[in-house]
């Protein structure tokens, strides 16, 4: 028997809530289709329980810095199995409480469901039709066409191991490899980044990169760049990478290897082309406000799309976007164009609107401030091993055109660059704001 709702969410991540949060309200009628665990990857696998282990590489950071600040410490000892286990603890509500919530906003099914029509989805025998159906099936980790992938972890993994490995390698530097490898090697273990790319974290700003590069390797994180991964062997317990630069081979024996290489839109065996849905495999053709291009019944959101940051709070504004376009009738694109997002190294890089790349390539005319504030007194006062900004400013407008942080507390400083540029402040009256003194947020209005 075929069951007939208003909409079909295929995900229960943050952009089917953002859907639902709409649709709801407005007295649609929804269905929910989830494989996995309510809530997604953010809460349940991402950026919630990672944060749980940022948080202890900041406290051993903090001790590292204590003797600067005249204070005796003995050698600090993670017990990682214990950390593991407190994260899961964290997060273990979860599922159940996003469950539950999917379930006062409309009927939940388990599985995967699949398109049998343009209007029609069946998930574990059960054929459900729609008016309106969202994908948002979020991301899965990139495969990569190396000899002996399947040795390789995903950041799934990194987060219920128990076990701390005594040395690990990334393949791939992208913010996974970063965040994780900071942890790792705060927590003792020996870490290796090899990034294809000439860069690490080739979308970011170069100058920004660098920074966070040099502190890194200050760690003790061995990183190449430009590097050619061969093959991936293993022999009882120990797991080998073999790769190359510059036409040398190199091979590095370790306990761990972790897929780095970042996560692509999770649309397999959705049987897209069942219902006329345009696609490439795995990017789904949408238009300006994140409708399919070939059915207008099919709407896209959150990981799930490939042009848009993947960012939970970029997930819910999406689905809340589509939420009103389906209640409405009319769609809204999104502009995520004063959007700041971080990397939670430690310290951390902030960052919103342009690279400096990306300014000259629009010809813009432009003035760039960058400052190293490891000599201010604020970034002294905190023994801060690496204080740096990068300030963009449009000559023409006075407004902020980007700005790049590492450490200073840029995690919070970028929200001020980013409302500057949503409410286009400029400079100037940037600087004639009013700041608590001495903070750093005070030092903001110094970084050009």
């Amino acid at each position: 028997m075929t069951q007939k709702f208003d909409i079909i969410i295929i995900g229960g991540g943050n952009a089917g809530f953002g859907v639902s949060a709409v649709a709801h309200d407005a007295g649609k009628s929804i269905a929910f289709i989830e494989e996995r665990d309510f809530g997604g990857t953010c809460p349940n696998r991402g950026c919630t329980p990672k944060k749980v282990l940022v948080a202890a590489a900041h406290a051993l950071h903090e001790i590292e810095t204590a003797n600067a600040h005249c204070i005796e410490v003995g050698k600090p000892k993670l017990d990682w199995s214990a950390l593991i286990r407190r994260e899961k603890a964290m997060i273990d509500f979860i599922p159940d409480a996003m469950g539950d919530l999917a379930a006062k906003r409309g009927t939940v099914f388990r599985g995967r469901g699949a398109f049998t029509g343009p209007n029609s989805v069946e998930v574990n025998g059960q054929e459900l039709t729609a008016d309106s159906i969202v994908i948002a099936t979020g991301s899965r980790p990139r495969q990569l066409p190396i000899p002996g992938a399947e040795y390789m972890i995903t950041s799934d993994e990194v987060l219920s191991d128990e076990n701390q490995p005594k040395e690990v390698v990334f393949i791939g530097g992208g913010v996974i490899a970063m965040e994780f490898s900071h942890v790792y090697a705060r927590a003792g273990t020996k870490v290796t980044i090899l990034e294809a790319m000439p860069q690490l974290l080739p979308r970011m700003d170069v100058d920004t990169v660098n920074v966070i590069k040099a502190e890194s390797e200050r760690l003790g994180i061995v990183i190449h760049t430009g590097v050619k991964v061969e093959e991936i062997t293993k022999d009882g317990e120990t797991l080998s990478v073999k790769y190359s630069i510059n036409d040398q081979d190199h091979v590095v024996a370790v306990d761990r290897i972790v897929n780095g290489a970042g996560r692509i839109a999770n649309t397999d065996g959705l049987n897209l082309d069942v219902a006329g849905i345009e696609h490439d495999g795995i990017a789904i053709k949408v238009d300006e406000i994140m409708r399919s291009v070939s059915n207008p019944s099919i709407w896209v959101a959150g990981d799930a799309l490939v042009n848009t940051p993947q960012l939970s709070p970029v997930a819910t504004h999406e689905g809340r976007l589509i939420g009103k376009a389906i209640v409405s009738g009319s769609g809204q694109s999104a502009d995520f164009s004063g959007l700041p997002s971080c990397v939670y190294t430690v310290p951390a890089i902030s960052t919103v609107g342009l690279t400096e790349a990306e300014a000259h390539s629009k010809g813009i005319d432009f003035r760039v401030s960058k400052n190293d504030m490891t000599g201010w007194f604020s970034g002294k006062s905190y023994a801060e091993s690496a204080a740096w900004a990068k300030v963009l400013i449009d000559n023409e407008t006075d407004q902020f055109l980007g700005a790049h942080m590492v450490g200073h507390q840029g995690e919070d400083l970028i929200h001020l660059f980013a409302m500057a540029m949503q409410h286009k402040i400029t400079a100037a009256e940037f600087q004639a704001s009013h700041f608590a003194f001495p903070t750093f947020s005070s030092d903001a209005k110094n970084l050009f």
